[in-house]
């Protein structure tokens, strides 16, 4: 054997040693295992190495690149086109784009060298506006628009549903309720513009007001706010932290003095009310731990309180400014908020056990106002309940869907730590417990089965609550709590009677939840037809449009106050 021979029994690289084993099992014809144990494979791998070669999957040598070798020489006719070029007075990167587009790629690099070989000295700097990227176009800034156009103009609208609900804000006047209240303005915007964005916002169902940015885009939108462009995150969440719960008070009264003439918000047949923690996200915001079911645990949140109007299910009442301190008294304040709002107290109140105290139910009675909840139940008296004889619990029939409908009740007055007078208890059995349930109330009057049916009803508080939670994404706060989480409950119960006042526009959707409605009607697109005869929103074809056909929207003509009283008209595709 020669010398050197050993670069190819003893191959070194990855490639060389495929080859030689290869060439070993086909041309020497040398066993797969003696193969595999000589160059140091598996048997398995052998076998795979040569069904890829016999395949040509197997690339055993690399393939030259064609192409030049080496750098790009200068030639006659390059060096001429670029001379001729810089005497044109073309910078080194512009020259070395038009022999690339002439079929002479160049670097700019080579260019300056050829220019520098003939002693043509760098072009003088250039004035700022030939340098540098193209220019950017100025944002679009958020303002009250100049002037109605001048001529015929179609505006594309991402969010044209939304329009629907333009009716009901004029029905209640609301520009004039926003503008009553005293909320802030600034140099740009008013009041209502800028409250009016929130608004729209939350009646797009958008999570967070930092999400509504995905709203800032929409000229079609903006337009129908009186704007140029809708105000950005920032302006909307600096803003709300500008809003004082005055104000909030104030657009909620007269929401529900609008609402009445309309036959909503009457509170002839009582409230429901509630509390609703909203759990915060983040460690570092100032706020108490409350009980969140959805979470089944305390931690930090926002207590808020929610009062519905049992007749209509409408919420009329939102506060998010309750500490612990103040939570028992909340009823009380629902309770002033309503009387000066309508000029008389709120009819039957009916709440749970856990929402107030015997002590402000004792000035609730002071005052007239007749309340329902329930009583914790005690051992003494679960006892003395139980030693009753059969006789003295009389079986009802109540007119409710469900099972349970002939519970069993007893009925006698008790008298309670804090309450100066005797209150009547009702005790139920068989509704499903084990242990019978204490309803007290300070109606002495109203037969006792209407009253525990009444109080069962007011469990639908619970589910129109979480319809308006998810509905208009109040089940949380973000870490940084970009807004003022009063205005928004106070914008959620605006929403939500907006969403009302359509859907008792709708055949079969009067009772429908917001979810429902947005996704049939409002989460819609169109186009803003717009001339000085007023607006045209023509929606894009839907599904459920012959339920706004026959609600009256193709013929419905509704002057709109801001756009100095021109009609919005809605077009539906043909069918």
């Amino acid at each position: 054997m020669r010398e050197g021979a050993e670069y190819f029994t003893s191959p070194a690289g990855a490639a060389q040693r495929r080859y030689e084993a290869l060439r070993a099992y086909f041309l020497d014809e040398m066993p797969a295992a003696e193969v595999a144990d000589r160059f140091g494979y598996s048997t398995a791998s052998v076998h795979q190495m040569a069904t890829l070669l016999r395949k040509g999957r197997l690339n055993l040598f690399a393939g030259t690149r064609p192409g030049p070798k080496g750098p790009r020489k200068a030639t006659g006719t390059l060096r001429a086109r670029a001379l001729e070029l810089r005497a044109a007075g073309h910078s080194v990167t512009e020259i070395a784009a038009a022999l690339a587009s002439e079929g002479m790629p160049v670097s700019a690099q080579t260019v300056w060298q050829i220019l520098d070989a003939e002693g043509l000295p760098r072009l003088g700097r250039r004035d700022e506006g030939r340098r540098g990227p193209p220019a950017r176009l100025d944002p679009v800034k958020a303002a009250a628009l100049p002037g109605w156009s001048a001529g015929p103009v179609s505006l594309p609208c991402d969010h044209a549903g939304l329009l629907l609900l333009l009716p009901g804000m004029c029905q209640i006047g609301l520009p004039g309720l926003i503008e009553a209240a005293g909320y802030p303005s600034t140099e740009a915007l008013s009041s209502w513009h800028s409250i009016g964005t929130l608004l729209l916002a939350k009646c797009a169902r958008k999570p967070r007001v930092s999400h509504a940015g995905t709203l800032a885009d929409d000229e079609g939108l903006a337009f129908a706010l009186g704007l140029t462009a809708l105000p950005k995150t920032t302006h909307l969440g600096t803003y709300s932290w500008r809003v004082r719960r005055d104000s909030n008070v104030k657009l909620l009264s007269g929401m529900v003095q609008a609402l009445r003439p309309l036959g909503l918000a009457a509170g002839e047949a009582g409230f429901n009310c509630d509390f609703h923690a909203i759990r915060h996200h983040g460690d570092q915001a100032i706020l108490e731990k409350h009980y969140v079911p959805r979470r089944s645990q305390r931690t930090r949140a926002v207590l808020t309180f929610f009062a519905q109007d049992h007749a209509t299910s409408d919420m009329v009442y939102a506060n998010a400014d309750i500490t612990k301190a103040e939570q028992a008294a909340e009823i009380i304040a629902f309770a002033d908020y309503w009387q000066q709002a309508t000029g008389a107290d709120p009819g039957l109140l009916v709440f749970d056990s856990q929402l107030t105290t015997c002590k402000i139910l004792e000035q609730l009675s002071g005052r007239g106002i007749t309340w329902l909840t329930l009583r914790q139940r005690g051992k003494a008296e679960l006892a003395r309940l139980d030693a009753l004889p059969a006789r003295d619990w009389k079986t009802y029939t109540i007119a409710r869907s469900g099972r349970y409908r002939r519970p069993r009740l007893h009925e006698d007055m008790v008298k309670l730590t804090g309450i100066s007078t005797k209150v009547r208890q009702i005790a139920v059995k068989n509704i499903g417990r084990d242990e019978p349930t204490l309803v007290i109330t300070n109606d002495l009057t109203s037969p006792g089965k209407n009253l525990f049916a009444r109080y069962a009803e007011r469990m639908m508080v619970e589910n129109e609550l979480d319809a308006y939670i998810g509905g208009f994404h109040l089940d949380a706060l973000t870490s940084g709590v970009p807004l003022n989480v009063d205005l928004d409950t106070a914008l959620t119960v605006v929403a939500g009677n907006l969403y009302r006042l359509l859907a008792l526009k709708l055949s079969r959707y009067e009772r429908a939840t917001p979810s429902t409605l947005w996704r049939d009607f409002l989460d819609a697109t169109g186009t803003l037809h717009i001339d000085e005869s007023g607006v045209t929103c023509a929606l894009n074809l839907r599904s459920h449009h012959p339920a706004l056909i026959d609600a009256g929207f193709a013929e419905v003509e509704t002057p709109i106050p801001w756009w100095d009283g021109r009609p919005l008209r809605f077009r539906f595709p043909p069918r």
